[in-house]
């Protein structure tokens, strides 16, 4: 496990706290990242339905899921082997059986099926057939909403989530680097998101990374003015920008980071625009400190770029560290105005002040944690618009072996 058993229960005490609150005494958890966080579940099995029982008054949770991934709980969680239950193959992806109606079974065995229960409405993997089938199932049982509850629980990291993520930031460092070593005019877009995925899952020889939940975003040229495209298998070009959006993964744990490069000397436009990013993000990194509200980042951040004229539309940032596909994000707090949510060491947020225009962007990010007296950028990488320059011996001696290795394999 990632975690001793006293972490995951006192994970388990917080959110029976939450619920207790919210007047729940069944809480159905369907988001991978929460089963993982208070069970310790890893397993690539979120694409068939599965699910946490967290009762108010039993000490430990109940896993179901599909019967091939029960071991898979035996292995990484700290849960009893009695408190894990298959369901056959024979509800996978069916139209006459669903998963749901075999939970419902569990909870009626059990004494579960006129509680208070709280399910998770709105995540990626808890579906609308999903809520009708527990309905359907368990009509005795009174439904809350409780989406993001154990994700507020999340917000604030124990130290050895803090260490997970300075080995994500250590990961990132050596991806982003690489990645921006390889970028060339003539350089195909695919072979630089290749090069970057090693970097991200190979690691240091001291450990090494896991999968991200986000896949590496590497738009080119015009494709900078909008944040969320991969790669293709276009050419860069002499003149291009470059953004490289990234995290390094450890753990589940992530530490996203961004930067931007010009392939030669870039636009006036872009070399501006990064002087007033790159201000505000300095600006809002000296100013933040516990006991601020999310919003007075954002304030900072507009006060330091009024002159610019520049508007920013999306919110300045949001909370990181323990995620799955599709999103890294943990969804409660933003860094934007209205957010009173009140700053915590150990709090950790990734600050992306990008600037997207009609025909180019800009992006420049750090992973923060809150201290006791200020912030903590995780990773250590120049925030600078890197400039690429012109065509050197070795960087033609790469290109070359890689048009070689390309012609081998096919």
């Amino acid at each position: 496990m990632a975690f001793a058993t006293a972490e995951y229960k006192e994970r388990m005490r917080k959110t029976k706290e939450r619920m207790e609150s919210q007047g729940i005494e069944v809480l159905l958890i369907t988001d991978p990242a929460n089963m993982n966080y208070l069970t310790g579940y890893d397993g690539w099995s979120f694409y068939v339905h599965q699910l946490l029982v967290v009762m108010i008054d039993e000490d430990e949770p109940i896993w179901i899921g599909r019967a091939m991934d029960a071991n898979c709980a035996k292995l990484t969680t700290w849960l009893y082997r009695d408190n894990i239950i298959p369901y056959p193959d024979g509800y996978v992806q069916s139209d006459t059986h669903h998963p749901m109606d075999f939970v419902s079974d569990i909870l009626a065995q059990i004494g579960q099926s006129n509680r208070s229960i709280g399910v998770e409405m709105d995540t990626y993997y808890f579906t609308a057939k999903c809520y009708e089938q527990l309905r359907k199932g368990l009509p005795n049982a009174g439904f809350r909403d409780a989406t993001l509850l154990v994700n507020w629980v999340r917000l604030i990291k124990s130290d050895q989530e803090i260490d997970y993520m300075r080995k994500a930031a250590r990961l990132v460092e050596k991806a982003m680097q690489e990645g921006m070593d390889m970028i060339q005019a003539g350089v195909r877009e695919c072979d630089v998101a290749a090069k970057i995925l090693h970097a991200q899952v190979a690691g240091t020889e001291q450990f090494g990374g896991d999968y991200p939940s986000i896949m590496p975003l590497i738009p080119a040229g015009m494709k900078t003015s909008t944040p969320h495209l991969t790669w293709s298998d276009d050419l860069f070009r002499q003149g291009d920008a470059v953004i490289l959006e990234l995290t390094g993964c450890y753990r589940r744990y992530h530490s996203p980071l961004a930067r931007t490069v010009s392939i030669g000397q870039p636009s006036e436009q872009l070399k501006a625009l990064s002087e007033i990013v790159q201000e505000g993000i300095n600006a809002c990194l000296e100013g933040i400190g516990p006991g601020m509200p999310c919003e007075a980042i954002e304030e900072i951040w507009l006060k330091t770029i009024a002159k610019s004229g520049i508007v920013k539309e999306s919110r300045l940032g949001y909370p990181v560290g323990l995620s799955y596909p599709p999103d890294w994000g943990e969804h409660t707090a933003s860094l934007r105005k209205g957010d009173k949510t009140i700053l915590q060491p150990n709090m950790t947020f990734h600050l992306i002040p990008g600037i997207w225009k009609d025909d180019f962007g800009f992006e420049v990010s750090e992973t923060f944690r809150v201290t006791e007296k200020g912030c903590e950028t995780l990773a250590d990488f120049p925030r600078e618009l890197v400039i690429k320059a012109e065509m050197t011996e070795n960087s033609t001696a790469a290109m070359k072996e890689l048009k070689q290795n390309r012609a081998y394999f096919s």
